[in-house]
Formats: structure tokens, C-alpha cells, sequence
């Protein structure tokens, strides 16, 4: 079970993201957040944010048109 959950469904690039970094920014090292997301570009987007920002995508998985990002932060 996540720390924390971002709902981002319905929202187009860069919300995905900004709000997933608006939310990261609030945690302590180890917890985990569980983002949702409708924008089908958010896999990439998602892929290359925790690179960047040196966090784990520890898991991710598509249902029913909703991307689901479990991201730790490190």
C-alpha cells in the first residue's frame, strides 16, 4: 500500500508530472506514492522523471485505460 496517492486521471502532460512532483516533494526518503494516470504518454514521461530525479519505479501496470506508477523515493 502506497503512502500517499496522486489521481491525475483526465489530466493531459506535464500535470502528470508536476503534480507527482508537487506531492514527491512533501515525502520523506522510503515512502512510496501510487500515481493514476489517463494520458497515455505518462509512461514515458514517468520512466524518464524518476531517472532524472533519482527515485525507483517500482512497479507500473495499465488497467482499463488508467496508468497505475508505484515511485519511491530515494
Amino acid at each position: 500500500m502506497a503512502d500517499m496517492v496522486v489521481d491525475t486521471k483526465g489530466l493531459a502532460c506535464p500535470m502528470p508530472i508536476v503534480k507527482a512532483k508537487k506531492a514527491m516533494d512533501g515525502m520523506q526518503s522510503g515512502q512510496t506514492m501510487e500515481v493514476l494516470s489517463t494520458d497515455k504518454g505518462s509512461l514515458n514521461d514517468f520512466t524518464a522523471w524518476v531517472k532524472q530525479t533519482g527515485n525507483e519505479l517500482v512497479s507500473h501496470e495499465v488497467e482499463n485505460g488508467v496508468y497505475k506508477f508505484l515511485v519511491k523515493k530515494l
